[in-house]
């Protein structure tokens, strides 16, 4: 696999419920951003198509001024309670915690949940030139 959206690109294609990729992320991050980052969406796509009861899946990669935001939204039943110690969430937040990023979780009754990370990733540095 090369980089986090061909890897996102793959996850959702394996994906039991139907499962789309908005990818506008044309750059590769550092090893253990882009393991941390599909690991992030992995278990954010196993958590919607586990127990939410949902049609669709849809997963955003997007980079905007050296922040990584991805989104795994689902059209399930929502209503994601507070996080038992040891869930799956859990397991994201520390994950999220782990590059100083942030985590939101948007789960009205009814109307599917929504997870959205961002990741602060520095400007690769300049390429060298040859002098």
């Amino acid at each position: 696999m090369k980089g986090l959206a061909r890897a996102v690109e793959d996850l959702a294609s394996r994906c039991p419920v139907p499962a789309v990729v908005d990818n506008r992320c044309d750059r590769r991050f550092a090893s253990a951003v882009e393991c941390n980052a599909y690991f992030i969406v992995a278990e954010a796509v196993t958590n919607a198509v586990k127990h939410a009861r949902a049609s669709r899946i849809d997963i955003s990669l997007e980079l905007t001024d050296d922040v990584l935001r991805l989104r795994v939204t689902d059209d399930g039943v929502g209503g994601v309670a507070e996080a038992p110690a040891g869930s799956g969430l859990t397991g994201l937040a520390d994950r999220v915690s782990a590059f100083d990023g942030t985590l939101s979780i948007e789960s009205p009754h009814g109307a599917g949940t929504t997870i959205q990370v961002r990741i602060p990733v520095p400007a690769p540095p300049p390429a060298r030139q040859r002098v």
